[in-house]
């Protein structure tokens, strides 16, 4: 029977989300950090006082049911509303203060997180910043589960429930062994894509698929190429590959400075009337109260990248 008088904790809330999300009694404990039993307990408790099952049990899977499926949405807005109280209790509403989670992808992270905490100290010394990186559908996941705040990555997400802002439109540039006919040139053309073997990050990375999109404006893919099956979990170590002459590759422009200084390896760039770019925003939840943070938040990337490139 449903109490009137019962006020679920924040602790029930996050038990019945967690489950939700993860569809897995032992996956939403170990993310949750307690024991399954403590986990079935708080949920036994959250539907008890509400009066309502809001997850069915069999030995085989777990189903949000319809009553659950309802009131998820009102759950997550509860705990963001929480969240962001938390914040605003280290600062003024608005103000970049207290604990914030932000995902970045690794094609960006390594380039722009020095100016980014540098910025960060310097104009907002309260605003606790937690990074965590990770691949873009991973960084989607933790943002529904509620893991991290925002996320900065490749737009358009796709993605509903996302709130997008864009922040900056980043160039390809394209990498190749130092002796190569292409080195230092200013002036290529999508069609050059089709002189060299590309080497791509493996299957995962936005970047992968957002060169291979740009090959698919000339009919190239470089998925058929020699080096296909040539693939690296990283920008380093596919720039290795390419100083050892083995193809050539795209990289943002962002990791030029970092990860372009080897004396085997040199850059050349796209004509500035050719459009070899992608869209890097700032995304966070719809259900977020946080959007005003978020949003200097953004400010502050943009402006780390403008000096990594600078």
């Amino acid at each position: 029977m449903n109490n009137k008088e019962y006020r679920p904790t924040l602790a029930q809330l996050r038990t019945f989300v967690t489950i939700a999300e993860n569809k897995h009694f032992g996956t939403a404990a170990a993310k949750l950090n307690i024991s399954q039993p403590s986990l079935s307990q708080a949920l036994v408790a959250l539907e008890a006082g509400l009066g309502v099952q809001l997850i069915e049990r069999s030995t085989r899977k777990v189903i949000v049911t319809p009553a659950g499926e309802a009131l998820l949405p009102y759950a997550k807005s509860t705990l963001d509303a929480a969240d962001a109280f938390i914040a605003h209790a280290h600062g003024a509403s608005g103000t970049l203060a207290g604990p914030m989670s932000i995902g970045i992808i690794p094609t960006i992270a390594p380039y722009i997180l020095p100016w980014l905490l540098e910025s960060v100290q310097h104009d907002y010394p309260e605003l606790e910043l937690r990074i965590v990186e990770d691949q873009t559908k991973h960084l989607f996941r933790q943002l529904k589960d509620g893991q991290i705040d925002c996320a900065v990555l490749a737009l358009p997400t796709e993605q509903q429930g996302l709130v997008e802002i864009p922040l900056y439109d980043e160039h390809f540039i394209m990498v190749v062994p130092h002796d190569h006919t292409f080195a230092h040139r200013e002036d290529l053309q999508l069609e050059n894509l089709k002189d060299i073997d590309l080497l791509l990050l493996e299957d995962g990375h936005c970047l992968h698929d957002q060169i291979v999109d740009l090959c698919r404006q000339v009919e190239v893919n470089p998925e058929n190429s020699p080096l296909a099956e040539t693939r690296a979990a990283s920008l380093t170590t596919v720039l290795q590959l390419v100083g050892a002459g083995i193809g050539g590759t795209l990289v943002p422009e962002s990791a030029v400075s970092i990860e372009c200084t080897r004396p085997t390896i040199a850059t050349a760039h796209f004509n500035p009337n050719v459009t070899a770019s992608r869209k890097v925003g700032l995304v966070y939840r719809s259900s977020s109260s946080r959007g005003e943070e978020f949003h200097k938040l953004g400010t502050l990337v943009a402006g780390a990248f403008a000096k990594s490139i600078s």
